[in-house]
This record gives C-alpha cells, structure tokens and sequence, in this order.
C-alpha cells in the first residue's frame, strides 16, 4: 500500500491532499504556516496525516508541491536586491519597457518599479548582431569592473541580460563566468539560461522575476528537500510549475521563474479537474487564500494557456496557466490612506501574526476580520480546528479604520469586503475582454481558504448566474498537483518562413527540441510512461510586430510540412481577427514544445446521498447588504447529494467558510458540490 501526498504553502495556510492508493480514499488537511521556522509545518502536518490516516513516511510514494512563495514575494515586493549588466547603451532596457502604460486611457496610471533600480544596472562593452556573429569583442575588464561595482551596492545577486543574446549566448556566458570570479558570494543568473528567446525587455523582465525570488524559493525549497529526508520520506519532492505541470524539487532552485505560478497554477488545474467531473465547461475560477486573489478561465473543460501574464503589475513572459493575480486575500490588511480613503491589501497578515481575530497577536483589520464581524465566520472552528475567529479582537482591529471615517464597525467591515469585492470585479473583466467572453456564460468555481467565503459576492456583481463550491474547496490547490501531469517547454527562436525551402531545417530544429524533451522526461524527471508532445509555435504575417500563438499538428512539424504549418496559423489568425492572408508569407518566429507525461489520477468518491431539504444547524446573524440578517448556519458534512436549500445562509466546513448571499438557490450534486442557481 502507497500514498501520494499533494501540498500547497501559502501566506496563512499550508494544505495537503493525502490519497491512499489502495483504497481510494482521498483526505485533507490545512495547517498554519511558520515563516519562523520554514518547513516545520509541513512536518507537523505529515504527522498528522500519519495520526489520522496511517500515512507512514516511508509508505509515501508521490509528493507534489505547490507553492506561492514566489507569487507572494513579488506582489509584497519582498525579494532579492539585484544588479544587471546589460550591453552599453542599452542600460535603460528595464526602465523604457515597452513605452506603454497598462491603462492606455487612465490619468493615474502607472508602470510598476522595475525589480533592479537604475543605479544598479551597469553597461559592458561588446556586441553581439542579430545575426548571432560577433561586431565588438566582449570587455572583459568592464565586466570585473561591474561586478565589483555592484557587489559594493550590497546586492544579493547578479542578472546578465545581453543584447541578441538568444542567438549567441557566448558574452553572456563569459560575463557570468567573470562576475562569479569578482563576486563569488553573490548568485547570477543569465538570461538565456532562463528563457532564451528574442525580444530583450520580455528576456530581461523574466530573468528578473527569477533573480528576484531566487533567494526565497531556494530556501524554501532546501528546507523542503531536507525536512522530507529527515522524516523519512523516499520519494523524491516534486513542484507544480506555472504551466501546470511538475518537476523536481532540486532543478526548481534555479529554475525558480518556472515555480512563480506554482501554487495559482496547480490550483487552476485541480480546479478543471473537478469541474470536468462536474461536467462544467466554461468556468471562471477564483483561487483566495491569505495573500492573493488570483482569476483565470477554464474552457472546454481545460485551462488557458498564454504569455505575459502579470503577477501584480510585472508581466512574465513564459508560458504559463493563464492567471491574473491581485493582492486581495483572505489576510489583505484594510488601511486609510493620508487623504481618508480606505484601501484594502496588497500587504497581508500572513499567518504570523495573521488576522486580528486569529488571536496570534494581530492587530491590523483584515478582510477575515471584516467577515467575522460581520458575523459569518466566529461561530465554529476554521482549518481542522486550528482556529476559532475571535470577533472581540477582529472588532478592535475593525475600528482602527471604522473611527477615522466615522463609520460604524459593521460598516467599515462590509466597507472593507465591497473594496475587495471591486477590485477582483476589475480584474474578471479584464481577463474576460481580453479572451472576448462574457462571464454571464461562465460558471464561478471559488476555491481557496477565503474562496468561498467572498465568491458569491463577487458572482453577485459580475452577473454569473451559477456557482460551484467543490467539496474540499480549501485544498484544491493541493489536489491540482496530485492530477497535474510532469510538463515542460522547449522553446528555439526560428525567423523562419512557412515555405518549401524552409522544411528541412524547420524539421531539424522539431527533431533538436524532441530530444531535448525527451531527454528531460525521461533522465532528469525519471518519468517511464507514455511521452506526450505538443507543438506550438509563435507566428505572424512577414512585416507584422507581434506574434499569435498557434497549436501545430504533430505529422507537420516532424515532416517540415510548410504548408500544413501555415494554414494552421492562417486558421487562427482568421479566429481570433475574422481575417487571413492567404497569400502573404507566415513567418515561425518561435516554435515551441511542451513535452508531458501524465501520471495515474485519483478518483473523487462521492458523498452519501440525501433526503429532503437540508436541516440547518442553528440561526446565526450576519451583516450584509447594510442591514442585520437571520441566516441558517449549514454544516457542510451533513449535506448529502441531491439535497436542495436557499439562500442567504452560511455554509461551515473545515477547510472553509462559504458565505452566501440573497440570490441564490443552492443543491448538492453527484459529486458533493455545492451548486449555486441565481433565483429567478
């Protein structure tokens, strides 16, 4: 007998999925996080899981992580400091970006600060064409000179983003070989070992974003590989990545960009998982826990997939589960600003001290704290009985911000929620005009410690008329990574036409990457089942600035069948802009493959069925919509399938609260969702 383990850390919480392979049977559990001491939670929740369920260490034979230090520690703007050496003349790559704003049409918008401060980007001489050949040998004295500078400014690491450097990696190479000589306690990363493509500010940004959470991941992760060891666990820890797949724990230390959606992405692709069981096609999924909020879209049964998604306001151009992520969540600190306006997040609570009414020794308003006062939460038990909101203390947290706007504390706390509520409305909609749909035709699956608790306030305004509350809503993050197939992308910048002449080499450069694919599956991620490849390539009409990217048929790419190539990427244009060129060049910019492996997947066993209407436990009152309400209090683990009941009430279960507001007609499916039909 075996058992694979799931885990996903975030700010407050850590949470495991435990599936007992003989049985079938699936278990969760949440734990509160220690950033004092990293990693004694997840020991303290696989004893658990042993005192429970007789998970002995040495009988796990599968443990997949899922994590949000990454996220986190970009959106609280806590990572590494970092210097850059960039080609001279081409300092200011990071500053200029791409000379657009985000909100073309916004008076206060505004670019995010660049992960490297100016001061701390210093030029080398040496120039390598577009063409890959060699104009200007590469300073090396200039390089010393820089390293030496940099490691006087007190930084922590060094990133080497050189000019055409995908083509030629030779003065980026040399450049990190002499800054590791001046600056051997410093770390360096380049960017064509992190994501070798052309464009230099999307190469430059990623490498980045790696650097700078380079220092916290490898940390955290060393904690994670050293504490399985001494508990006694052989199997060898896996991490979701952000394109929702997994990989070693050990190449996640420097491939960190790779893990910076690991927990958003594994929690999107347990969430197609379960609405796939639930026959839910088009769904939006709402990811909360202490720190973040994070939105993305299921279609077809499956997740999105694209580049340049922002985690705040940076973008990361790798390819990844497509997932927009905004500081609101369930720890997101409610603060006045200097001319009185409440604001909510992005700094969280975390787990230590974590909300006011934790009772950990917070003190600061948060949104947890908002709903305990407004009398959701604070009458039974949170996260397997670790807690119980304390509503004295979220109070006195509440009326730090309720007393400078005059407001009542029950006011300042459905305040707090509305501006919580407002900002993931913002966000939905631009990932729903992006993708040209409308969220009216979409299901809203909230997930998440916090998930629940605010989804249906947020379907309420977005307009979607139904919402499913999987039956472990809080652990569905950690159930993504035990689905989650073993993936990752291979990726070569091409320039390529999608013509005859072109075949040949086209389909040398498909044979290249195969084996590099395979190579990684089955040596480095030891995966001996069936490989499964996909083809991708980024493409345009000869004369066009940006690329659409275009799934490619596996028999066109191996043979270099041009023709094949280029209809596909007529026929996507035409979907996407109603208009194809038939006649004019296609041109491959970057072909790309995702190489996988799928693992075996549990089954979700479903709950006992009903009778009736469901029976609440007691009346509690709760503060909504302005006004004090009488709501039934649900117990989540006496529903049972086909049970049907209304709403408002407040449904209570371990891993979560699901607060739910008027509006709504709810019942339990085959599967032990709850499923939320706007009244008519």
């Amino acid at each position: 007998m075996g058992f694979r383990v799931g885990v996903d850390i975030g700010g407050t919480f850590i949470d495991f999925c435990l599936w007992n392979e003989d049985t079938a049977e699936l278990h969760s559990l949440k734990v509160l996080t220690t950033p004092a001491t990293p990693g004694a939670e997840l020991l303290r929740g696989l004893e658990i899981l042993e005192e429970r369920h007789g998970a002995a260490p040495a009988q796990i034979t599968s443990f997949v992580h899922g994590t949000t230090v990454g996220i986190n520690t970009v959106i609280q703007r806590k990572g590494a400091r970092l210097a850059m050496l960039a080609t001279a003349g081409f300092e200011d790559v990071v500053e200029l970006a791409r000379l657009r704003m985000p909100e073309a049409y916004s008076l206060f918008s505004r670019r995010g600060a660049p992960l490297v401060s100016r001061d701390c980007v210093f030029g080398l001489r040496g120039r390598i064409l577009s063409d890959g050949t060699e104009e200007m040998p590469l300073d090396e004295e200039s390089v010393a000179r820089a390293a030496r500078a940099a490691r006087a400014k007190g930084v922590d690491g060094i990133v080497v983003s050189l000019l055409n450097a995908y083509r030629n990696p030779a003065h980026e190479e040399r450049a990190a070989e002499i800054a590791r000589r001046e600056a051997p306690e410093l770390f360096v990363f380049r960017s064509t070992e992190v994501w070798p493509v052309i464009r230099e500010y999307e190469r430059t940004t990623t490498a980045l974003i790696n650097g700078y959470v380079h220092p916290k991941v490898r940390d955290y992760l060393d904690n994670l590989i050293g504490g399985l060891k001494a508990r006694g666990v052989p199997a060898e820890p896996l991490i979701t990545k952000s394109n929702g797949g997994v990989m070693s724990a050990a190449l996640g230390k420097r491939n960190c960009v790779s893990m910076v959606l690991s927990g958003t992405a594994s929690g999107v692709i347990g969430a197609a998982f379960l609405a796939r069981q639930a026959r839910q096609d088009r769904v939006i999924t709402l990811d909360i826990g202490g720190t973040s909020a994070d939105v993305a879209l299921i279609i077809g049964g499956q997740p999105q997939f694209g580049l340049g998604e922002k985690i705040g306001d940076l973008p990361l151009y790798i390819p990844t589960v497509s997932v927009t992520s905004i500081g609101d969540g369930g720890g997101s600190i409610a603060w006045v600003d200097e001319f009185g306006v409440l604001k909510v997040g992005p700094e969280s609570a975390g787990s230590d001290p974590g909300p006011a009414c934790y009772g950990r020794g917070g003190t600061r308003p948060t949104i947890t704290d908002a709903f305990t006062v407004c009398g959701f939460l604070g009458q039974h038990e949170l996260a397997y009985g670790a807690l119980r909101p304390d509503a004295a203390l979220a109070k006195a947290a509440i009326d730090t911000v309720a007393a400078p706007m005059g407001l009542s504390t029950e006011a300042a706390a459905e305040a707090i929620i509305r501006i919580a509520i407002s900002g993931m409305f913002v966000e939905v909609n631009k990932l729903v005009a992006r993708s040209g749909v409308d969220p009216r035709d979409f299901a809203l699956l909230p997930f998440g410690g916090a998930g629940p608790m605010l989804g249906c306030f947020l379907a309420r305004e977005l307009g979607v008329r139904r919402v499913m509350v999987p039956a472990r809503p809080g652990v569905v993050s950690a159930l993504g990574g035990l689905v989650a197939d073993i993936r990752n992308d291979f990726i070569r910048t091409l320039f390529a036409t999608a013509e005859p002449a072109e075949g040949p080499s086209i389909a040398r450069e498909a044979a290249a990457l195969e084996r590099q694919g395979l190579a990684w599956l089955r040596e480095e991620q030891r995966f001996d089942g069936p490989a499964i490849a996909s083809w991708f390539a980024d493409m345009r009409y000869r004369g066009q600035s940006f690329e659409i990217e275009v799934a490619l048929p596996d028999a066109a790419v191996r043979a270099g069948d041009t023709a094949a190539i280029a209809e596909a990427f007529h026929a996507a244009h035409e979907a996407i802009y109603d208009f194809a060129d038939r006649e004019s060049p296609a041109q491959i910019v970057n072909l790309r493959l995702v190489m996988a492996g799928s693992p075996p997947r549990p089954a979700m066993q479903a709950p006992p069925r009903g009778e009736g209407e469901a029976t609440p436990e007691r009346m509690l009152r709760a503060y909504f919509d302005d006004a004090w309400h009488e709501v039934p209090l649900y117990r989540r683990a006496a529903l049972g399938t086909g049970q049907r009941f209304a709403a408002p009430c407040v449904v209570a279960q371990d891993d979560t609260t699901a607060c739910i507001p008027p509006g709504f007609q709810a019942s339990v499916d085959e599967m032990g969702n709850i499923i939320l039909d706007a009244a008519e």
